[in-house]
């Protein structure tokens, strides 16, 4: 069996929304958790110390990206990425899969793993399952995952049924390498493997057999919001979640606006990351419990309150709609960063409140109350 990583504190009364704590090599993180997206060994306009103080536990960075560049020779003189960035606090690596599906015109899939040509150069590269777990391990990830085919919305059964082959057969060789990398005790990190399937149900079925099989420490859910309708998934996170254990945390890859976070909760889901609210942040959008707005708007040229009157962050404290306006339309750096602190923060006390509210055997109210406000006021 897999040594046991996840705690289960309080499962809701009337959904399965459940509380938890992983335990890290980097220390303990409280569930159900956002993880801002660091894809280079940075959150974007975000400084550690800014993370520290709003109060992450642990963040994500992106395989592919750092093995590219600065390249893992530079991370290991470094001490490993952790000492690299400065952060003393937990990380996720994911595998570079979904930056190689992103990749299609440049890459090719076979059992050997993922050849593409490098975004920076063009240069060509392998990244086969057993080379993705040495690349995490000598990253120093707190989590790694394991390689994987991503598919996207749309496509046909039997493409997603030799992607789902591959996958299974990657994850059995990742895990190879994981137990190995892992003998001496030097290298501390847990795998995760990857459920995939596309949308079809006896394909995600099978995948999570496979999945559970392979015994590793904790579980993710891949190929969702890909494109599809967010009914569709609902529907297949419910299908999926339906086939895994509940001792083991779970994680579902790349959602990070708060109807979907809040779905996801809903559905017994411990883990979550995106770009998308730093990403929005340095193109003007801001979350309020009232809807998310888009400061450049002419509206408020003149709005001298705060983005979110209920938001205790230090930019709703100090700053005005008009003034983040001003900056973003002249192009300030200081755009990106007030941004950026605030949609972090906002997710962060977002969760935090959704946490309190499954302890307290209330969270289909509160998911209901919150998206009541915020999805009446979305394209303000």
């Amino acid at each position: 069996m897999a040594e046991t990583i996840f705690t289960l504190l309080h499962r809701d009364a009337s959904s399965k929304a459940r509380t938890g704590i992983l335990q890290l090599t980097h220390g303990p993180v409280e569930t159900p958790v956002f993880m801002p997206v660091g894809t280079n060994g940075t959150v974007k306009a975000i400084t550690v110390d800014d993370l520290h103080e709003i109060g992450f536990q642990i963040i994500l960075s992106n395989t592919y990206h750092l093995y590219l560049r600065p390249g893992t020779e530079v991370i290991n003189a470094a001490g490993g990425l952790h000492t690299f960035m400065h952060w003393d606090q937990n990380i996720l690596t994911d595998s570079g899969g979904f930056q190689v599906f992103s990749l299609a015109p440049f890459r090719k899939i076979t059992e050997a793993g993922a050849k593409f040509r490098s975004h920076i150069d063009g240069s060509y590269h392998l990244l086969s399952p057993e080379r993705v777990v040495e690349i995490q391990s000598i990253l120093g990830s707190d989590i790694q995952m394991q390689l994987d085919v991503c598919t996207s919305w749309g496509t046909e059964y039997k493409d997603a049924e030799k992607a789902l082959k591959i996958t299974d057969n990657w994850l059995k060789r990742a895990k190879t390498t994981w137990e190995e990398v892992t003998r001496d005790g030097s290298y501390q990190g847990k795998l995760f493997a990857i459920v995939q399937g596309n949308f079809y149900k006896d394909l995600r079925q099978r995948s999570a057999e496979s999945v559970i099989a392979a015994d590793t420490p904790g579980i993710a859910i891949g190929g969702l919001s890909v494109g599809e309708p967010f009914e569709v998934f609902s529907e297949y996170l419910a299908i999926t979640t339906s086939f895994l254990p509940e001792q083991k945390p779970r994680y579902v890859m790349g959602i990070g606006t708060p109807e979907f976070i809040l779905e996801a909760i809903e559905q017994g889901i411990d883990m979550f990351d995106c770009v998308f609210p730093t990403r929005t942040a340095r193109n003007g959008l801001l979350f309020t419990r009232q809807g998310p707005i888009t400061i450049k708007k002419e509206k408020y040229e003149f709005d001298f309150n705060p983005i979110d009157a209920a938001c205790n962050c230090k930019v709703c404290r100090n700053y005005s709609r008009s003034y983040l306006r001003h900056l973003y339309r002249t192009g300030e750096i200081l755009s990106s960063i007030l941004a950026s602190y605030h949609n972090l923060y906002f997710l962060h006390d977002l969760i935090r409140s959704a946490r309190q509210a499954i302890n307290e055997n209330r969270y289909e109210a509160f998911k209901k109350d919150f998206l009541a406000s915020y999805m009446q006021g979305k394209g303000a």
